[in-house]
């Protein structure tokens, strides 16, 4: 559900990070915002409690270039991967236009992996949305650690129909641009297609003008 702000003529597509806890969601905004140009970057915000993990979310927008006559700004976003926190996943989901399903490779967590992504799917459900029609890219981080869950089985457990996978350790960039231009490849036409199909574009009348949700 891009947002087209008529005002200021931008378009936003809004990328939320997913996964367990501790699996490297902040890690990958951390390290996008840091090496991005600073003049293509917004303010990183990150909530965070006594212990340093992520409490609510991260924000970071990107500029990334026009639709017709809409400068595209990402949205990237974490949730937080601890159990107790559902609500506030529930509520980043809302309006997500694509998801980076961030995996934790270490055996031990391989349920955890699991249960996030089943809770990923319940979520979208309660949202009526089909998580199968959603954009999505996974990322299997901590490849550098040793102890690791088979790529392969990942992929039979997480992504059966082989939607793009990234392997990474995001904590030395492995793989974490990589990951953006995918989930960026695979959200862009569509959001491109809806901002066509609905004649969102600089002829738009006046009337349209304030802020545009593309369903």
């Amino acid at each position: 559900m891009a947002f087209i702000n008529y005002t200021t003529n931008t378009l936003t597509i809004k990328i939320v990070y997913y996964g367990p806890g501790l699996s490297g969601k902040t890690t990958n905004l951390k390290y996008i915002h840091e090496k991005i140009d600073p003049a293509a970057r917004g303010e990183l915000i990150s909530l965070e409690n006594e212990q340093e993990r992520t409490y609510f979310f991260d924000l970071l927008p990107i500029k990334a270039g026009y639709i017709g006559f809409f400068k595209v700004t990402f949205q990237l976003m974490t949730v937080p991967g601890q159990v107790y926190y559902e609500a506030s996943r529930k509520n980043v989901l809302i309006g997500a236009d694509g998801i980076v399903f961030v995996a934790d490779s270490q055996v031990p967590l391989l349920d955890a992996n699991t249960e996030s992504f089943e809770g990923l799917r319940r979520n979208f459900q309660e949202q009526k949305v089909d998580l199968m029609t959603m954009p999505i890219v996974f990322q299997f981080n901590k490849r550098d650690l040793d102890n690791l869950i088979p790529v392969e089985t990942l992929n039979n457990l997480l992504n059966p129909t082989r939607l793009p996978f990234i392997e990474a350790a995001a904590i030395t960039g492995r793989g974490v641009f990589q990951t953006l231009r995918e989930i960026a490849q695979l959200t862009v036409p569509r959001i491109r297609e809806k901002v066509l199909g609905h004649g969102l574009d600089e002829n738009s009348p006046a009337s349209d003008k304030g802020d545009t949700e593309l369903i």
